[in-house]
């Protein structure tokens, strides 16, 4: 199963980054407010940033890598996957 680590930008400008095997259902659960409680009165969404890995574990990995970036860091990984 594929798992894809994504970063959304939120209506306010701030970033969230998730995982999930299923991009398309993940995106309309944060759509309807039940995507993550950061997201909920946040949207709408725009997705900027998508990585593909093999295995939740490798995702979760990667997520955890991403979230310790700093903003200016997390803007660079943006702007080279745009």
């Amino acid at each position: 199963m594929t798992w894809t680590v994504y970063i959304l930008e939120c209506a306010d400008g701030s970033l969230y980054t998730g995982i999930t095997n299923d991009l398309e259902r993940r995106m309309d659960a944060h759509a309807r407010g039940k995507g993550a409680k950061y997201t909920r009165h946040r949207g709408p969404f725009t997705v900027r940033y998508t990585e593909s890995l093999d295995s939740k574990g490798a995702a979760l990995q990667r997520e955890a890598a991403i979230k310790a970036l700093d903003r200016p860091s997390k803007m660079a990984l943006l702007a080279t996957h745009s």
